[in-house]
Parts: C-alpha cells; structure tokens; sequence
C-alpha cells in the first residue's frame, strides 16, 4: 500500500521503518522539512517528503504527532479522499499538550479527532510503549505475542488498521467503534500492560472511566519516584499495577 506517516519521533519512525521494510512504498513527514528527518526512518526504503505530499495519493496515513497538534494538521485532510485510511496512533497528555476541554470533559480521544479532521479515524498502535513497538514484536503464531486493540467506525477501515498492526508484529485485536475506544485510551487496564489477545479482550471490558482521573494522579505520583528514566520493564509494570 502507499502509506504516509507523519511524525517522526518514536512511535511514527518504527512504524516507518516496520511498514517499507513489509515492502510498503511508505512517505515520511514532520513539521520541520523532509531535510530534517533522521535517517533511521529511511533505512529500509521510505522517502522523506513534506506533510503536504505525505496525505497525497496515499491508501493509508498515520498520524503520530502529539494529540495537541491535531488542529494544526487538520488542513491537510481537506483534499484527502474519503477511502483513504486515516490512523490515529496518540493519546491525551494534558501536562504535553495543555487542557483540552471537550477532552476533559469526557469526550473520547478520537471522537475528538473525528472532529477535528473532519473524518473518520482509526485509533491504533496508542496502547504501546514506544519500547514495546521497537523491541517486543514477534512472528504472527508466536506464543505470547503482545496483542494491541484497533477500534474504528468503518469494519474495512478497521481491517486495514489490524493488518498493518499484524504486520508491525503484533497480534490485531478488533475493539469495536470509536466510542468504545475509550477502554485502550491512558490510564485503562489495556494501555501499555503488553497482554496477549485473550487477557487484552478482558483488560477492555473491565476498563472503568471513572478510574481514569485516579489513575492519572497515581501514575504520576509513583513515576515521579524514579530517580533514573524508567525502563520498558518498569513501565508496563507500572501500569499494570494500577489495576490491582
């Protein structure tokens, strides 16, 4: 497929670097120049290009861009195709990206999204650490292989965003429409825990809304007692923990 990603930090370069290395013809973007982007997303055939010609001609686009930004890239999609695939990998940080208000006020993440594009999205790769998509991907069949919830309105759209995660190494699990998309959203019991598909189907139905703005609080309270960078290890351990 013709995928174009946009964003270059962790997240958007593996996925560049996964997607041309399955043989993808895969553009990459930024928002400082196609001179600008490191070489380790190009390393197995994507092209540099600007985030104009990144949603031009394209079957697929990622975004991975901070949530704040969203407004800011939303001009682009004006000309973009209805068919065309639009996939939603960030999540809501409010200390990042200051207070969104609709957000706050309970509106799911990629409804926001919806909104803000004008289109419809599909919401995957935001219940992983960067850690995990760089180093825990494994063969489809891989007992244990980590799985990771695709939620979208369309059920094609949706089995597109599952193939590719399939193909970035990790076991697709369909989680339903975008209002359901709330239960991978941060703070749930299926974000960044690294489950296989049965325990990832359990995470999402027991996932609690009104645990999200407490779990942030003890989030933040035990990260912050880290006296070095935590690991991919005691991050997922981290997480897990909150759902005790």
């Amino acid at each position: 497929m013709r995928i174009g990603v946009i964003g270059t930090g962790p997240i958007g370069t593996t996925l560049a670097r996964r997607l041309s290395a399955g043989g993808h013809d895969v553009a990459v973007a930024n928002s400082r120049g196609p001179e600008t982007i490191d070489a380790e997303a190009l390393e197995f055939g994507a092209h540099a290009v600007t985030a104009a010609d990144a949603v031009q001609g394209k079957d697929v686009i990622v975004l991975s861009i901070p949530f704040g930004r969203i407004p800011a890239v939303a001009p682009l999609f004006a000309s973009v195709p209805g068919e065309t695939v639009v996939i939603d990998t960030f999540n809501y940080m409010p200390h990042r990206d200051g207070a969104i208000e609709a957000v706050d006020n309970g509106q799911v993440e990629s409804l926001w999204v919806t909104e803000q594009l004008g289109r419809p999205v599909v919401k995957a790769w935001n219940a992983v650490l960067s850690q995990t998509l760089q180093a825990g991907d494994a063969p489809a069949g891989t007992p244990d292989r980590i799985a990771l919830p695709v939620a979208a309105d369309s059920e094609e759209a949706r089995r597109v965003g599952m193939r590719l995660v399939d193909e970035t190494g990790f076991d697709p699990f369909d989680a339903g429409v975008l209002a359901d998309s709330w239960r991978q959203q941060p703070m749930m019991p299926a974000y960044c825990t690294e489950l296989g598909l049965q325990d990832l189907e359990r995470a999402l139905n027991s996932a609690d809304r009104d645990e999200a703005p407490r779990n942030r609080d003890r989030m933040m309270e035990r990260y912050f007692e880290y006296t070095s960078t935590p690991t991919r290890e005691q991050l997922v351990e981290l997480n897990r923990s909150l759902h005790r």
